[in-house]
């Protein structure tokens, strides 16, 4: 009979989970990825199953690492809450299998792993494509996903200034009350853009708030969904799967922008990353990301027993 699965609460999941581990194994793994035929992993676009009566979705992201005997899924709910709701409007639950035998020998967290391998990734796509000069900082967003974007980033670059801005300006002065360094918070997302070097969008949006004549020249945007259809043609786009983009990134999918490369490509050499090129990453998050997150945890906690 099979033992029981380990289950690693979101406290333990951010303790284990340390980016000098992470970013070196996402930035291989992804590399690999990108090899396609050659890479042992498997990987199907996720899957979504719609929820029509109660506004939401629930998401199945598996991967299969065959050379690392990682076999992985992640479900992830979302939900279109009402402005006044207390429920979250995405959870998520890491599940990690034995290849062999098929049982699940842990779960775990997944909004923790989901935000701190979405920014470590982002900050891979920083650290290849951003100015070789980067002084300024923009986050556009004041929920976890900002939080997880403003701790990696300020932890592995080094920024003159940061600037913070919402759409509701009290939810970016909450955010700013609960760091240690100064922070400037803008009134509007042009002047929160204007000159920055880096610009993290992650408002959720569904439509567009960032547009192409508010951006200097070079700079570099890591992206979920809320970029005008110009600046999506005119700059360089990479993603983290061309399969992917393809199949779920309204972005791309509406304005026509042509995917330049894969994250991975870049790693590999396959694809240049000119630095003086404005530069648009487009992160749709892949069960690749949770599956290294999930089994640098697991194996970490191993230890510890």
């Amino acid at each position: 009979m099979s033992e029981c699965p380990v289950v690693l609460n979101k406290d333990e999941v951010i303790r284990l989970l340390s980016l000098e581990d992470l970013i070196p194994r996402l930035e291989s793994a992804m590399g690999k990825f990108s090899r396609r035929s050659t890479s042992g992993i498997i990987q199907p676009v996720r899957s979504v199953l719609p929820i029509h009566k109660h506004h939401g979705f629930l998401g199945l992201m598996p991967v299969y690492m065959a050379d690392e005997g990682v076999l992985c899924t992640k479900l992830v709910t979302f939900y279109n809450r009402a402005e006044n709701c207390t429920s979250p409007s995405t959870q998520a639950t890491v599940l990690l299998f034995d290849p062999e035998r098929g049982h699940v020998t842990a779960m775990m967290n997944g909004e923790a792993i989901t935000a701190i391998r979405t920014a470590a990734v982002s900050a891979i796509s920083a650290q290849l494509l951003k100015p070789a000069v980067s002084d300024v900082l923009c986050i556009l967003g004041s929920g976890q996903q900002a939080r997880s974007h403003y701790d990696v980033f300020t932890k592995i670059f080094k920024f003159k200034e940061v600037r913070v801005w919402s759409r509701r300006r009290e939810m970016a002065e909450r955010f700013v009350e609960d760091l240690e360094e100064p922070v400037v918070v803008c009134c509007s997302v042009r002047e929160a853009v204007s000159g920055a070097d880096v610009i993290v969008t992650v408002t959720g949006a569904t439509e567009p708030i960032l547009g192409a004549e508010w951006i200097k020249s070079g700079a570099h945007i890591a992206d979920w969904r809320e970029l005008d259809d110009v600046l999506m043609r005119e700059a360089l786009v990479y993603v983290d799967s061309r399969d992917g983009a393809h199949a779920e990134s309204g972005d791309i999918i509406l304005s026509g922008a042509q995917v330049f490369g894969e994250l991975g490509e870049v790693i590999n050499g396959s694809v240049p990353a000119p630095r003086e090129k404005t530069t648009v990453f487009k992160s749709l998050g892949m069960g690749l990301q949770d599956a290294v997150a999930a089994k640098l945890v697991f194996d970490k906690w191993k230890s510890e027993q």
